[in-house]
């Protein structure tokens, strides 16, 4: 009967939803709540940037919080932003969570959000003003130099803008990205000067996030300091990390005494 077989029984085990699915739908949805609030009929956009956006005056006045909520909220204005964010935590994560667990990889997450976050904070605390960081970029480059520093040379195929296909390695990827945020923090915010052509990054908090990321790939995966290392898909944790394998049971041991004659044999 169809009752009898396996899947057509209520207590059949489900797979469950994996935290990346979760945490792509927590910022598809934030992203389409902050639509709403900011159109005309209810206007509250200025309310959720205020609770949940990371700004200087925001932590003076004691929203901590903020630290780790400002990733979900992204500008509608430019949703390329958000675009981008969201198709690669789809494709690291997708690399990165059977590697690392549910667990590690939302401590990651969280932890490069708080680092990237800090990091924005020491820099613009002493310019105060209205200055915001939102995004989820930061904890994206966490994730893109753990993939980098576990596939250092594995060929990445994507296209540029959806129109110029790209063949890139993840180390070439990382360096230049690196390149590019320590130069714009280097010669540009850490100075409050704004970006050419009017661009506006947050390259504090993506240092911080890829800081992150690659410290916790040198200290819980006891790999090198440089990033071009070959490294083997094969994670290899530290001792104290490894759970202690159990002994084998010993077999009882009968000894058998074959010195004798063929009597005592017959009779032990």
């Amino acid at each position: 009967m169809l009752s009898n077989r396996p899947y057509m029984r209520e207590d059949y085990p489900r797979e469950r939803t994996s935290v990346l699915i979760w945490l792509i739908s927590a910022l598809i949805a934030s992203f389409v709540l902050q639509v709403v609030l900011g159109s005309p009929w209810f206007n509250g956009e200025r309310l959720i940037y205020r609770f949940l956006g990371l700004t200087i005056p925001g932590l003076q006045a004691g929203r901590v919080w903020t630290l780790f909520t400002h990733p979900i909220l992204h500008d509608p204005r430019f949703i390329f932003h958000i675009i981008v964010n969201l198709f690669a935590l789809y494709f690291l994560g997708r690399e990165l969570l059977p590697m690392l667990g549910p667990r590690r990889f939302l401590g990651l997450f969280a932890a490069a959000t708080v680092i990237g976050g800090l990091a924005w904070t020491a820099v613009h605390w002493r310019f105060g003003g209205g200055d915001m960081h939102i995004g989820a970029t930061a904890p994206v480059l966490a994730l893109l130099i753990l993939f980098a520093c576990f596939f250092p040379n594995q060929e990445l195929n994507f296209l540029l803008f959806f129109l110029f296909p790209v063949t890139l390695k993840p180390k070439h990827l990382a360096y230049g990205l690196v390149g590019l945020d320590l130069f714009g923090l280097l010669f540009y915010e850490i100075h409050g000067a704004a970006l050419p052509f009017n661009m506006f990054t947050a390259s504090s908090a993506h240092v911080g996030g890829m800081v992150t990321g690659f410290l916790y790939y040198r200290f819980f995966h006891d790999a090198h300091w440089f990033l071009g290392a070959e490294q083997s898909a094969e994670i290899e944790l530290p001792r104290w990390m490894k759970r202690a394998k159990k002994s084998p049971a010993t077999k009882p041991v009968f000894p058998v005494n074959a010195s004798g004659s063929r009597e005592d044999l017959r009779a032990e």
